[in-house]
């Protein structure tokens, strides 16, 4: 089992940033792809930005391309996405979720299949205003 704890939503005035992170424990031996999604009210959930624990590779959704950037922390365990130029569309509910995979695996499927996901953070709020 993996536990997924996040931190670091708030409010900002559209234009700034916010620095979100999700911090795992529990099982966190294997390979994982981890990262983000977002759900605004009366919207579904969308793929916001993913990486793999083995490496280097990100994966973000078209919406946040260019403003948002995923890294992360394997000593701590700890994944963070830094949103910059933050627009009233980026706000809503961001749940950090996880899933154990192989070495190989691309995370970017998991942008668009929230349902695979097994792991999920109770999520963290993040407002927008103009």
């Amino acid at each position: 089992q993996v536990q997924l704890v996040e931190s670091g939503g708030g409010s900002v005035e559209a234009g700034g940033s916010l620095r979100l992170s999700c911090a795992a424990s529990g099982n966190t031996y294997s390979s994982r792809c981890m990262g983000w999604f977002r759900q605004a009210p009366g919207k579904e959930r969308e793929g916001v930005a993913f990486i793999h624990s083995g490496g280097a590779s990100t994966y973000y959704g078209d919406s946040v391309k260019g403003r948002f950037t995923i890294s992360q922390d394997n000593a701590k365990n700890t994944v963070y996405l830094q949103m910059d130029s933050l627009e009233r569309e980026d706000a809503g509910m961001y749940y950090c979720a996880a899933v154990s995979v192989y070495a190989d695996t691309s995370c970017a499927s998991y942008l668009e299949r929230p349902s695979h996901l097994r792991y999920w953070g109770q999520g963290t709020q993040v407002t927008v205003s103009s």
